[in-house]
């Protein structure tokens, strides 16, 4: 797998989910106030109320977006309305399908940051997905030094300023991803180890029969998504 710009393309109406498929679902979350108000209603009252909590209006319809989108795109795999989609949570807070869904064997993992997300699906195999904005982080040395393993740290103090800022960010969403696949806590970053370079792609060193797909999902965003297997077909999505 590379580390690449991959082209997003309009989902067919005709929408299918092959066995060896993984889809990747790229999502606008700056969205028209009907728009908003349309995503709204498919919300349960718990993600209402969630929605209620921020402080900031833009969050508050970031997040309405966001998850309304995700109803909406795993309401096309299952052929079910948004609002009939529901979710059960993971210790870690990890979404997953709930009640007769629960063994459709559909595996989902949603991203977000700034005004961009990615939803990653695919069936019967766990899925992580990770998005970050490419941000001034002045500290990312220390950062790395904290939470990758020393191989990794390495790499990051040894490459030039201008280099170093997407690197550490390329590394955090390679172990996210991971992560959020297997379900385990963010206190676990030291423990994944990537190897990547800046012209070569990353790779797992953890775990072998796991795959990660590195990118570039838009304009100083970096992404990566991880499922387990190494033989799928990727195929990128434009909500």
């Amino acid at each position: 797998m590379t580390f690449a710009n991959h082209e997003w393309f309009p989902a067919p109406t005709d929408l299918t989910l092959l066995p060896d498929d993984v889809h990747l679902w790229r999502i606008e979350l700056e969205r028209s106030q009907l728009e908003l108000e349309s995503l709204l209603t498919t919300l349960c009252g718990d993600e209402v109320a969630r929605a209620n909590r921020f402080y900031f209006q833009q969050h508050q319809e970031r997040f309405i977006a966001g998850r309304g989108i995700l109803r909406a795109i795993l309401g096309r795999y299952l052929q079910i309305e948004p609002q009939a989609v529901q979710f059960d949570y993971q210790a870690q807070g990890k979404p997953l399908l709930a009640g007769k869904f629960a063994c459709s064997g559909l595996s989902f993992n949603l991203s977000h940051s700034q005004d961009l997300a990615l939803c990653a699906v695919t069936t019967h195999r766990p899925i992580g997905v990770d998005l970050e904005y490419i941000r001034s982080v002045s500290d990312v040395e220390s950062l790395a030094q904290r939470f990758f393993a020393p191989r990794e740290y390495a790499v990051v103090r040894s490459l030039p300023p201008d280099q170093k800022q997407q690197i550490f960010f390329r590394y955090w969403t390679c172990k996210e991803a991971y992560l959020k696949a297997t379900g385990v806590g963010i206190a676990h970053l030291e423990e994944v180890e990537i190897f990547l370079t800046p012209e070569s792609p990353a790779k797992l060193n953890t775990d072998e029969e796991w795959s990660l797909v590195e990118l570039i999902p838009a304009p100083n965003y970096v992404a990566a998504t991880a499922v387990a297997g190494s033989r799928f077909n990727l195929k990128c999505w434009q909500y």
